[in-house]
């Protein structure tokens, strides 16, 4: 594979990926923690408030992983941030998991992505940028 071809492959895989966190985050934005199985309702305030207060971290992170793909292999060190965020994220999840139990399919999903899937991209960024050096 050229590397002009694995850095498109990149930039649509993680494109394709951040299709997740706007998602989920403008939807969490827009429904509250409505959204959530089981959530009592009417929601209380405090909890609908920090779910959105979440949402909207979760959605911009979205946003700052789209700012890299154009010119994704000069953009390390912001997309290992981003990434740092998201596994920091995953490890409360587990933690979640752990000692609350184990969640509902969508968060099991979110948990396979930040563990999972954006570590194996970050490593492919940097395999990306050591190869366009």
């Amino acid at each position: 594979m050229t590397r002009t071809l694995e850095t498109r492959l990149l930039q649509v895989v993680v494109a394709v990926a951040c299709l997740v966190p706007l998602d989920t985050g403008g939807t969490g934005i827009v429904r509250g923690a409505a959204m959530l199985r089981g959530m009592p309702q009417p929601v209380p305030a405090d909890i609908d408030s920090h779910f959105r207060y979440l949402c909207g971290i979760f959605f911009i992170v979205g946003c700052a992983f789209v700012s890299c793909i154009p010119d994704i292999a000069r953009k390390g060190p912001r997309f290992r941030l981003l990434g740092a965020m998201v596994v920091a994220g995953g490890l409360s999840r587990l933690l979640s998991l752990v000692t609350v139990g184990v969640p509902s399919a969508g968060h099991q999903f979110g948990l396979v992505m930040e563990l999972g899937v954006v570590p194996l991209l970050m490593l492919w960024q940097a395999r990306v940028a050591r190869l366009s050096r």
